[in-house]
């Protein structure tokens, strides 16, 4: 009995005195996944279900859920959660919803049962709002995947994919895939361990069979013609953006590429989720694209994209259109293998330099 916390050398229940302990910043990642049809993630996806918005719904109760959690659960204290988030990966093809919630707070305990309850209580809104027209869906695989703080440090799930302690980059022992052939060193990993390149197109109307989908395969082609065949291209609704963004940057690719839900309509949040993965931004980069796409269309102004660095990953927002690829692939022809260089840490500094300066005289 005394190896629980929350028992005491009776066995009896108690709240655990943590009032000796020292205040230490907290994350907690949990995750779940109800399993639906897959007409019904199309119809959550395009926003089309009796009960509207489903998503928005869904993620403020499981916020809400996470800031009664001491109410909610016995014995657990309460906390002053410094930030929680919670998100959702529609996949139509299995007919599931992921749920990932992140908790953080600075304190003397932890935030595992503020994460967990916000998957659960999310969850739960979910099968509220689709049961009209699935009752059979079930909330299931509510578990815990990462936790920082504390004397105990960081722990991570096995077989999970997490971000680190700020809940957007993965942890180092992630695998890495290798780089093309043309920059890659002798050493590197086998490519076959994880895709070098990634396309996300956000698109609603082409994630729910709407629209044939013209740019993640023009953007597939244009990156193995540079030395990155196979990129994989997944289509996603544009409330899925985020989700996607952050587990394709998780496999640690070489690049992400983006299209779609640049512009300035409320469903576009390709820029925000974008921001919210990069280390560092490359606003020249994303710049040069307006400024060719402005040579096309006065529209070009518009796009929020941006570019920048994740970790070892170069991510770049490209537009949604067949013309807004074809320009913005333009300018990364010249500078792609540079970049990659560069955030990959192999550029000759003496050619930078070189190159940026011109040469002595």
């Amino acid at each position: 009995m005394s190896g629980l916390s929350h028992l005491d050398s009776d066995g009896r229940a108690r709240m655990v005195d943590v009032g000796d302990k020292s205040e230490t910043a907290r994350t907690a990642v949990a995750r779940g996944r109800l399993v639906t049809t897959s007409e019904v993630v199309r119809l959550v996806s395009a926003d089309d279900l009796p009960k509207a918005d489903v998503l928005a719904t869904a993620r403020i109760a499981g916020i809400g859920g996470a800031k009664r959690t001491s109410e909610l659960i016995p014995l657990c204290h309460p906390l002053p959660l410094t930030s929680v988030n919670v998100d959702f990966d529609l996949d139509a093809d299995s007919g599931t919803i992921g749920i990932e919630a992140t908790a953080k707070t600075t304190g003397r305990t932890g935030v595992e049962m503020e994460a967990l309850t916000a998957v659960a209580v999310a969850g739960l809104t979910l099968h509220d709002m689709i049961k009209a027209v699935d009752p059979a869906a079930m909330l299931t695989e509510v578990r815990l995947v990462f936790k920082s703080g504390g004397k105990r440090g960081e722990w991570r799930r096995e077989g999970e994919v997490v971000a680190g302690p700020d809940a957007r980059r993965p942890l180092p022992d992630a695998p890495l895939p290798a780089a093309p052939a043309s920059a890659a060193p002798a050493s590197a990993a086998p490519a076959s361990a994880a895709p070098a390149a990634v396309v996300l197109v956000s698109s609603t109307r082409a994630a729910t069979g709407e629209r044939e989908d013209t740019t993640g395969p023009v953007i597939a082609g244009w990156l193995a013609e540079h030395g990155y065949p196979g990129a994989v291209v997944r289509v996603v609704a544009d409330a899925g953006i985020a989700p996607a963004l952050r587990a394709a940057v998780a496999g640690h690719p070489v690049v992400v590429l983006t299209t779609g839900g640049t512009g300035v309509s409320p469903s576009d949040r390709t820029p925000e989720a974008t921001a919210a993965v990069l280390d560092r931004e490359l606003p020249g980069v994303a710049e040069a694209l307006r400024a060719r796409g402005l040579v096309s269309t006065p529209l070009a102004a518009l796009s929020r994209g941006l570019a920048g660095v994740a970790g070892g990953t170069l991510v770049v927002n490209l537009p949604g259109s067949r013309g807004g690829v074809a320009d913005g692939l333009e300018v990364l022809d010249a500078l792609l293998p540079h970049l990659v260089e560069q955030v990959r840490g192999r550029a000759d500094h003496d050619a930078v330099r070189h190159n940026v300066s011109g040469p002595s005289a």
